[in-house]
């Protein structure tokens, strides 16, 4: 799927947001499993010299952190991330200087932890993607998000079809069948829910089979 172009009525709103000058900052929003980095990667990969990737994921706490707060079997949780420090990231990029790089922190999935300074957003850079669960989550301080963001897509799915691929994710990474079908019902789609709960709040429903 990362090599599939975008339907028309999307790229149309991509060059808008190109073409609106300056520092532009879209989101990307859905459930665990419902393509979030794929449609990143394939508007990075549209739109090369203008697009850069920034991951939610990258604030994830660390999992010896997770494990002393007692929440690493709540891991992806809204409470297993640094919120604050995702605003703060976002407020630098709105604000960002000719002569400034900002460095965001990734995700590594082999890891199963967060990598810091990891990625560079040039200041030249004009459109900015985030990616991530809780864009739209109205607890503090995840409800100062999507004021820092021009457009929030929330990226649409079948359940069966998402399910699938969580599962299939977590036993990618090293979990067994059972162990990664337990992960998704009992910590995935906990959280699925409360991001499914926000879905009205988007400016865009993206699904790939648009027209």
């Amino acid at each position: 799927m990362n090599t599939q172009r975008l339907p028309t009525v999307y790229q149309a709103r991509i060059d808008a947001l190109l073409q609106a000058g300056g520092r532009r900052l879209l989101g990307l929003v859905g459930a665990p499993g419902a393509g979030k980095s794929t449609l990143a990667n394939a508007l990075a990969q549209q739109w090369p010299a203008q697009i850069q990737v920034v991951p939610m994921d990258g604030f994830h706490l660390a999992n010896a952190t997770l494990t002393q707060l007692g929440r690493r079997q709540r891991k992806g949780a809204p409470d297993t991330f640094d919120a604050h420090g995702f605003v703060a990231l976002l407020k630098r990029l709105r604000a960002q200087s000719a002569d400034e790089v900002v460095y965001a922190p990734n995700f590594e999935r082999t890891l199963e932890e967060p990598v810091a300074g990891a990625i560079a957003i040039q200041a030249a850079t004009p459109l900015v993607v985030v990616e991530g669960n809780y864009l739209l989550l109205g607890e503090h301080p995840w409800n100062q998000v999507q004021a820092l963001l021009d457009e929030v897509w929330f990226v649409d799915i079948a359940q069966d079809t998402r399910v699938s691929r969580l599962v299939q994710r977590h036993q990618q990474f090293g979990r067994s069948a059972q162990a990664a079908a337990d992960w998704v019902r009992d910590t995935d789609e906990p959280n699925a829910r409360r991001i499914e709960a926000e879905k009205s709040k988007a400016d865009v429903l993206f699904r790939w089979d648009a027209a």
